[in-house]
């Protein structure tokens, strides 16, 4: 599958066709709904979408070094010199790290602008010393350069039926909305690193504070404080995502399908987290994997139905003017 997805994008050079592959790796280890959907894409996007993701899980990895081995001071340079090679692979197309030599690819094939990684940067830079945010608008400024700017990057991938100036809004709260899901469903484990991303305005409107969670996730022992506050936060993402769906209408027809199952199925990790009773303090919420399933074999209907609605009518001229034959073997 990779072969035919750098095939089809028409990737022939054999050290970025090897960068592509690895960012492929990346997504389709750590990003299992992410990757999912973009199973769903046309064969010659997908190596990009992954490009975008390697780049942001590389970075993001840095940032909260799972295995503890590096000081803030050392994370800070690691981000620093990926800044830098960024920078220089976006200038020259090179790069010393494979997601780079990908991403920088990527953005020169589909004109992603240089500022979106810019502020992305900026906000993962910020996590290595911010630990909490007081207030929603606090919030929604660091999500801006952590999720906003990746919606916004994927559509020049996506390609639009509009002017991209009219989706970019929706792009936008759709990276959004699947942050704060993220939010929602890790509340537990970024806690344990130290970070509370529910904005403090929202969690004090319902008594609770950072001691309260924290004692909630020692002892495994629930409070109906924290039940309200995860609920309002439920809330507020869901009204996200009402601000992003008019937008899956106004990309490609072939992309839809993509966008609109990874919608799906990360709406229904908030529907998993209402299920188990809003535990995620003690427990990750799954989509299951029949639902999973069930989900992509959705978008695989709607792609086909996508397929056929844009098939010229038989006898119809071609784009470049030729009929399509009136008859012959079926394929």
């Amino acid at each position: 599958m990779t072969r035919r997805e750098l095939d089809a994008a028409g990737i022939t050079d054999p050290s970025l066709r090897a960068a592509y592959t690895h960012c492929r790796r990346l997504n389709a280890r750590h990003g299992r709904t992410y990757f999912l959907a973009t199973r769903l894409l046309p064969v010659e996007r997908r190596s990009a979408v992954h490009a975008l993701y390697g780049f942001a899980r590389w970075a993001d990895d840095i940032v909260d070094d799972i295995d503890g081995h590096r000081t803030p001071a050392e994370r800070d340079r690691l981000l620093r010199r990926l800044e830098s090679d960024l920078a220089h692979g976006l200038r020259t197309g090179g790069g010393d790290e494979p997601v780079v030599r990908a991403v920088a690819d990527t953005a020169d094939r589909y004109g992603v602008e240089a500022a979106l990684f810019a502020d992305f940067l900026v906000s993962m830079r910020s996590d290595l010393h911010v630990t909490d945010y007081p207030t929603c608008a606090d919030l929604r400024a660091y999500m801006h350069g952590s999720a906003a700017v990746i919606g916004l990057q994927m559509l020049p991938v996506l390609g639009t039926v509009v002017p991209r100036a009219e989706a970019a809004p929706h792009a936008a709260d759709l990276g959004v909305a699947f942050q704060l899901t993220n939010f929602l469903r890790d509340v537990g484990e970024d806690l344990d690193r130290g970070r509370v991303y529910l904005p403090a305005d929202l969690l004090a409107a319902h008594g609770v504070d950072r001691p309260l969670l924290e004692w909630s996730r020692r002892t495994g022992r629930g409070d109906p404080r924290i039940r309200a506050a995860l609920i309002a936060a439920e809330a507020m993402t869901r009204e996200v995502y009402r601000a992003a769906e008019p937008g899956i209408a106004m990309l490609d027809p072939r992309t839809r399908p993509c966008i609109r199952t990874a919608f799906t199925l990360y709406g229904g990790i908030l529907d998993a987290i209402a299920d188990q009773d809003y535990t995620v303090l003690h427990r990750r919420a799954v989509v299951s994997r029949g639902r999973r399933a069930a989900t992509a074999a959705a978008g695989v209907v709607q792609i086909a139905a996508a397929r056929w609605c844009a098939r010229p009518a038989r006898g119809a001229p071609r784009a470049d003017g030729a009929a399509i034959p009136t008859k012959g073997p079926a394929r």
